[in-house]
């Protein structure tokens, strides 16, 4: 097949799925979507299952002494897409905007070639759910259906928007940071706002608590370790002339250290307890998911940026450690491997609604992650 028309069917693929985007463990379209293109492939070597929303696909080698795994994440986000595009979501207020369409694409063009060409060593593919929330790392690596076709190695990579197309970027060691989701409740006593010392502002109660929570990275963590509370939603009341009984603030916690995640965390409960004596009222919190880690392991990362240097269809750069959170972490923690960065030169970041990443760069990925995988 000529590079451009093999450019030109990957792009196809990445917009039929750009269109489609799904929540976590709802990802019923997407499925059916890789199945389906599963399906379509030669069968001599391969066999597929599905486990929840996601999908497995085991392909045999010819001689094999291993088993290498390669991870795509499959949902979207909440967010009304605004690129503009003529291929733009078709799910209102769902969009594909961390990259996950460009990750799907370029393993489903992996499961094609592997399925003609027969590897050397087994492979095995995982379309995992539910990355974004609330996490299907953990509960897919528990399963009988993964436990089967356990792999020995397993890789994954994420979209760069501020990386050029054509650029393979990671580093041995922590890549991304631990990670946990933080919600917050406050209970109190509402009232009329003309009287409002006959009751118990949840408002002004959230307020304060945010403004302290921005002194626990500055106070509490070592100078020379990293860490972020970020809160990216408050809410409370339901009317301008009534003292709200109820707020609710919604954030993330990123460190680079298990310690400082739980010194933080720890630090926000003590928080809690003297708003409650302060200000009257109930706190409730809530760490929704929690992911570890992304850590590479050190000799075969050393090996994937060997073959990068010396792949002359991609620029290799080593990069540094990130606070962006990924629950491949816990494919890493139980299996050796490496997570990378592909650049796809987009003006918007990732979780943006106007992320438009460049389609050059999947043929990059598809080209690279052909010839590393068989180096395997």
């Amino acid at each position: 097949m000529m590079e451009q028309e093999f450019q030109e069917r990957l792009a196809a693929r990445r917009r039929a799925l750009h269109q489609i985007p799904e929540a976590g463990f709802k990802e019923t379209k997407t499925q059916a979507y890789i199945l389906e293109t599963v399906a379509a492939c030669p069968q001599d070597f391969l066999h597929y299952k599905t486990w929840k929303t996601g999908a497995l696909i085991f392909i045999e080698g010819s001689n094999p002494a291993k088993t290498v795994g390669y991870r795509a994440d499959m949902d979207g986000l909440p967010i009304s897409e605004e690129t503009g595009l003529p291929f733009s979501s078709h799910h209102e207020g769902m969009m594909h905007a961390c990259g996950h369409d460009f990750h799907m694409t370029i393993g489903l063009a992996l499961v094609e070639y592997f399925s003609v060409h027969q590897p050397l060593h087994n492979l095995l593919f995982v379309f995992q759910p539910a990355e974004e929330g609330p996490g299907g790392a953990e509960p897919l690596l528990a399963s009988d259906e993964f436990r089967a076709w356990k792999p020995d190695e397993m890789y994954a990579l994420h979209i760069a928007p501020e990386l050029p197309v054509g650029t393979i970027a990671t580093k041995p060691g922590i890549l991304f940071a631990n990670t946990s989701e933080l919600f917050i409740d406050f209970k109190g006593k509402g009232g009329h706002a003309a009287y409002p010392h006959t009751a118990e502002d949840m408002v002004v109660t959230a307020s304060h608590f945010v403004t302290q929570l921005q002194t626990i990275v500055a106070r509490n963590v070592s100078p020379l370790d990293s860490a972020v509370v970020t809160i990216g939603k408050i809410e409370g009341g339901t009317k301008q002339n009534i003292i709200a009984e109820q707020a609710r603030i919604e954030g993330t916690i990123r460190s680079l250290s298990i310690d400082s995640m739980n010194r933080i965390k720890a630090r926000i409960e003590g928080m809690a307890r003297g708003t409650e004596e302060s200000f009257k009222c109930k706190v409730s919190i809530d760490y929704g998911a929690n992911y570890c880690q992304v850590y590479n392991n050190e000799d075969l990362t050393e090996a994937f940026i060997q073959f990068a240097d010396s792949f002359e269809g991609a620029a290799f750069r080593l990069c540094d450690k990130a606070m962006t959170g990924e629950d491949f972490g816990y494919f890493l923690e139980e299996i050796p491997g490496v997570m990378f960065w592909l650049g796809v030169d987009s003006d918007y970041g990732l979780h943006s609604s106007k992320l438009d990443p460049d389609e050059n760069a999947l043929s990059v990925a598809v080209n690279y992650l052909t010839e590393f995988i068989k180096s395997r």
